[in-house]
């Protein structure tokens, strides 16, 4: 994996939409603290969290990882301390209510 840019004590955010079995997600926290971040954190919009994901979150150098609750995963935070969760709710309701009565979603 190559890294461009100084990321010598930074805070590093990870930002992506989908994380599966988290095998990137870990590599690229790795390769981000060989470096010289200080931290590293991910953001993912769905979580689907297959096979190893947890194991891998787990042993990363990952700080924290957040997902939103557009898939369930109500119990793999019981095995994985680092997961955290962002409601997204009232955003999709919002989003359809606005497609419904022919207003701007943008």
């Amino acid at each position: 994996m190559v890294l461009v840019g100084d990321v010598t004590d930074k805070i590093a955010i990870l930002v992506d939409d989908m994380a599966d079995t988290c095998g990137t997600l870990g590599l690229a926290a790795k390769t981000l603290m060989d470096n010289g971040a200080s931290a590293v954190y991910a953001i993912v919009i769905h979580g689907v969290l297959s096979g190893k994901a947890l194991e891998v979150i787990n042993n990363s150098v990952l700080t924290r990882v957040v997902v939103t609750n557009t898939i369930p995963h109500a119990e793999k935070k019981k095995v994985c301390p680092k997961l955290d969760t962002i409601d997204v709710s009232a955003v999709l309701a919002e989003a359809i209510r606005r497609t419904h009565n022919g207003e701007s979603v943008s």
